[in-house]
């Protein structure tokens, strides 16, 4: 058997596919955009997606590992003022602190906390560079049981539970304010992915099925009732004053 290796190809074309789930991502927006400040740091900002949504915030300063990216990014925002594009690795501590400078309020990564392999030094690098009451705002994926050949292609390190993120928080210095499971039919759809048809790629009817038939009704089910089980992780982490 081949063994699969993750590509950023790979990511790119999992990337262009999901854009076309957009009322799936105005979802994601409409819980993400409350808790951001006026100075917002974007963690994994690929070609700004993400960015193009909060441009009537102060500053957006938009990290990403890959430089392709960042050049793509920078580009679609040559005439945004307050937009900063940056090829820059949310866990290196010393390439975080030079972004004191930026005075951030709050930090946004959808998505991509996964991707990064010491998430603990990361969530201590944002602590480090946010003043109390800075928030960072996550969507991560749920529950390990779930990862399967797609994550792996995805180059995910790992998926998260509620009780992880309560450890990640109360090892790094922040405090959940909000915590909570997301997409309850994903999980399952996920699950038949990743266990019993060993997907390597995620299939452009489904994502078009489930943004258009799903999401309609899963949101403001949700947004009542939230889920035992789900898909993802919505958390918003706070940074406390010292008593």
């Amino acid at each position: 058997m081949a063994t699969l290796t993750p590509t950023a190809d790979y990511t790119v074309r999992d990337q262009e596919r999901m854009r076309a789930a957009h009322r799936y991502f105005d979802w994601q927006l409409a819980l993400a955009k409350p808790w951001l400040g006026k100075r917002v740091l974007e963690i994994g900002c690929g070609m700004g997606n993400f960015t193009r949504t909060i441009l009537d915030r102060e500053l957006v300063v938009g990290l990403d590992v890959e430089a392709d990216c960042v050049l793509r990014h920078r580009e679609n925002h040559r005439d945004c003022e307050n937009v900063v594009s940056l090829h820059v690795d949310a866990a290196n501590p010393a390439s975080i602190a030079e972004l004191s400078t930026y005075k951030l309020d709050s930090v946004v990564s959808l998505n991509v906390l996964e991707h990064i392999e010491d998430d603990h030094q990361t969530l201590r690098n944002l602590w480090q560079i946010l003043p109390p009451g800075g928030r960072v705002v996550l969507i991560i994926p749920a529950f390990q049981e779930l990862y399967g050949p797609i994550d792996h292609l995805l180059g995910h390190y790992r998926r998260y539970t509620k009780n992880s993120v309560q450890n990640l928080a109360a090892a790094t210095g922040f405090v959940p304010v909000e915590l909570y499971y997301l997409n309850f039919v994903g999980f399952f759809g996920w699950w038949a992915n990743a266990k019993v048809f060993k997907r390597t790629e995620q299939s452009d009817a489904q994502i078009a099925t489930f943004d258009k038939l799903i999401v309609p009704w899963l949101r403001p089910l949700e947004s009542v009732i939230h889920p035992p089980v789900g898909q993802s992780v919505f958390t918003v982490l706070e940074k406390r004053a010292a008593s």
